[in-house]
């Protein structure tokens, strides 16, 4: 018997055929020629932090489909180019000559291609950035800086645990506002981490009292590490100016970088450098839901693919809005009023559906929670149940998404997935390793002789995110051997209810052998010896054995 309720379905939409053509591209006033894009990643300083521990080597907006990106242009042709209202707002004073900054403009200039992929990523967004920076009446530069902190990645994270194109890390996002969960991470929400990241600029430069080069270099390093060395150079009677101090190495280059940038943006052809074509007019609206639902669906609902949904919202990490809110999305423009027309035909309960679980003997909350791709929070909300106590035989009713999880390619675990799928080098093995209690990206490291940075990056994490007990890590090695010389094969696998190793009870049945059960949930007999303190090699029926599995990788389950 089939237990989902599926959804009533959905009206097929009426599919928008679009015919592009080179005029369609000249329809800004300011218009160069379009240059041809190399898909061949330029690595450089100004890529850096959106380089580090890249979850998503091919998941930016550079990779939507040519005719999805460029379609609100066939109705923009008399639109005129953002660029110079950017340029009209510039009030930061820079040092052109500063060799500093000399050597940033000296990059760019040399990688115009690297100019165009990042205006590229930036076109759906930079209008909504530019009015709320001109709202707050500040510098219109503070639109470049996002080209700094994350060349405009959507889903760019780095070493220092800092999220999304603003480049939040999670106490500082937590500080302003910005939910993170399960479901949701507002670092990367483009809407709420840009008013955020605003009014976190608005305080900085208000505590450098107007000083913006101090506010920026804040942004970067902290306001204590700017103001420590305020202090030192009042002590030795040195100028106070951010050219004087003596700030991180990264915070010296930061500043530069985004003065280069405006010097660009203000005389591109001194440079060479032919700037996109990006229409002053809204690249994105923000449309209401009243509930949660299904990203697939909303996809559908909006007649575009689940891959540019993803890129314009990409703070929700899951198959599903988060549900407790925020209930909205932003869309293209065409694409919103799609959306909107047959969201309001959508009944209240055809925004899920739905499968009614029958609860077997060992299970937990915590691993059907990780078969179905929710959290125990939503399947205790949903089914009404206050502690964690299930009884075996009963029913929950419990969200399942419309598609399987391959279909949500640019959710958090499929990014991760794709991440830990990557090869390493050549003559390279991989090797799972479930995390221990008291275990580091140090000690781990240490006992597979690799860098410790190199494995934060193949996890796409960084080396300061904490790492649970019973996490799986991939691990890259050209040793078949640890540290300690014994070969290695796969960690022990133990359980943690936030993670996806599950320990679970087994009963055995008429004809069951250790092989069989051990073939069954893709584990090895030898632990099956080891977790159940077997000696020989028979076993009972009715007799019941605890076994430690990795729900993502069990093709279906059966308690």
């Amino acid at each position: 018997m089939n237990n989902l309720i599926s959804l009533q379905k959905v009206t097929p939409l009426k599919p928008l055929f679009i015919f592009l053509s080179i005029f369609a591209l000249q329809s800004c006033n300011e218009t160069k020629t379009a240059q041809h894009e190399e898909s061949t990643t330029i690595k450089s300083s100004s890529e850096s932090i959106a380089d580090i521990n890249q979850t998503q080597s091919t998941t930016s907006l550079d990779h939507l489909e040519f005719d999805e990106f460029e379609e609100r242009y066939l109705n923009d042709e008399a639109t005129d180019s953002i660029w110079p209202r950017v340029r009209s707002g510039f009030k930061i004073t820079d040092n052109i000559q500063h060799k500093s900054l000399q050597t940033e403009l000296a990059w760019f200039a040399k990688h115009p291609n690297y100019m165009q992929r990042v205006m590229q990523r930036a076109d759906p967004f930079l209008y909504y950035i530019l009015e709320e920076a001109e709202k707050r009446n500040l510098p219109t530069e503070l639109v470049l800086l996002p080209i700094v902190e994350s060349a405009y990645q959507p889903f760019a994270y780095s070493h220092g645990r800092a999220a999304g194109i603003w480049q939040f890390i999670p106490s500082t996002g937590k500080s302003y506002g910005l939910k993170q969960n399960w479901w949701y991470d507002g670092r990367r929400d483009i809407y709420a981490s840009t008013q955020a990241a605003l009014q976190y600029l608005e305080k900085l430069n208000k505590m450098f009292k107007g000083d913006w080069m101090l506010a920026l270099a804040a942004y970067n390093s902290g306001s204590g590490t700017v103001n420590r060395a305020i202090r030192k150079n009042k002590r030795l009677n040195k100028p106070t100016d951010f050219w004087h101090l003596k700030l991180p190495k990264e915070t010296r280059a930061y500043v530069p970088k985004l003065l280069a940038l405006k010097e660009i943006i203000s005389n591109p052809e001194k440079y060479s450098i032919s700037l996109r074509c990006i229409p002053d007019a809204p690249g994105f609206k923000q449309v209401k839901t009243t509930a949660q639902i299904d990203l697939a669906l909303a996809a559908e609902l909006a007649d575009i693919d689940l891959k540019t949904l993803y890129n314009y919202n990409p703070a929700f990490n899951r198959w599903a809005t988060d549900p407790d809110g925020p209930h909205s999305l932003i869309l293209p423009v065409a694409a919103a009023e799609t959306f909107e027309s047959n969201y309001s035909e959508l009944a209240a309960d055809e925004h899920l559906r739905w499968s009614r679980h029958k609860i077997k003997s060992g299970e937990t909350l915590s691993h059907i929670a990780v078969k179905y791709n929710t959290s125990v929070k939503h399947l205790k909300k949903v089914n009404n149940i206050r502690g964690n106590n299930i009884r075996e035989g009963k029913f929950l009713l419990i969200p399942v998404s419309s598609k399987n999880n391959a279909s949500y390619a640019l959710s958090s675990s499929q990014r991760l997935k794709k991440t830990q799928s990557i090869k390493r080098g050549s003559n390279t093995k991989r090797i799972n390793h479930y995390v221990q209690s008291g275990e580091s990206f140090w000690t781990i490291s240490r006992k597979y002789k690799v860098d410790m940075h190199k494995l934060a990056k193949w996890n796409g994490m960084a080396i300061r995110d904490p790492l649970k007990k019973g996490q799986k890590l991939v691990i890259w090695s050209r040793s078949t051997s640890n540290s300690t010389g014994k070969s290695v094969t796969t960690a022990s696998k133990t359980h943690n209810p936030n993670n996806t190793v599950r320990s679970i009870h087994y009963t055995v049945r008429n004809g069951d052998s250790l092989s069989r059960i051990a073939s069954k949930y893709r584990v090895n007999v030898k632990d099956l010896h080891r977790w159940n303190s077997i000696k020989g090699k028979y076993i009972q029926p009715g007799q019941r054995l605890k076994l430690y599995i990795d729900v993502t990788e069990q093709s279906s389950y059966q308690g």
